[in-house]
């Protein structure tokens, strides 16, 4: 991991942040179960930038590394994260984590994989990535170029050069 690398821990009211920060490939920890002072442990234990729409949150003393989140719309909520952290989304990074638990994926051999994944997706994909942690396995779907055209929209970089 970059150390320059912003990492961050999203409350529970940012779930679809935390998810699209995950598909730019952006380390970020979710864990809606957590109270706030779990919250808070958990950022300020693993050097993560706590991210919150809970005015009340950022008041704690152990809170000092924190962005306050100002719309409700997830996507003014990417760009706020981008613009104010110094996050990236990097191309290279798209799609590299685990949604559901953050963790990065890894390659998987097409022949495991299609024991794991649906028959017509077996017949027709051959790249395959799974999740070290929860075990869920990833393929290119025809989701991921409605992902990317949303970011397009957005004006984040998708597109490797």
């Amino acid at each position: 991991m970059d150390p320059a690398e912003p990492r961050f821990a999203a409350d529970a009211m940012l779930g679809g942040l935390a998810r699209w920060l995950r598909v730019l490939g952006i380390d970020t920890a979710y864990d809606p179960s957590l109270d706030d002072a779990g919250l808070v442990d958990l950022a300020v234990g693993e050097g993560r930038t706590l991210l919150t729409r809970d005015r009340r949150l950022v008041l704690r003393r152990r809170a000092r590394d924190h962005l306050l989140i100002a719309s409700a719309v997830v996507d003014e909520q990417v760009l706020q994260v981008l613009r104010e952290t110094g996050a990236v989304a990097d191309p290279e990074r798209l799609f590299s984590r685990c949604l559901r638990c953050n963790q990065p994926l890894v390659p998987l051999a097409a022949e495991k994989a299609r024991a794991r994944v649906p028959p017509w997706v077996a017949r027709t994909q051959e790249e395959f990535r799974h999740c070290p942690g929860c075990g869920r396995v990833y393929w290119r779907a025809s989701h991921v170029g409605r992902m990317r055209d949303r970011l397009r929209r957005l004006g984040v970089a998708v597109d490797v050069l």
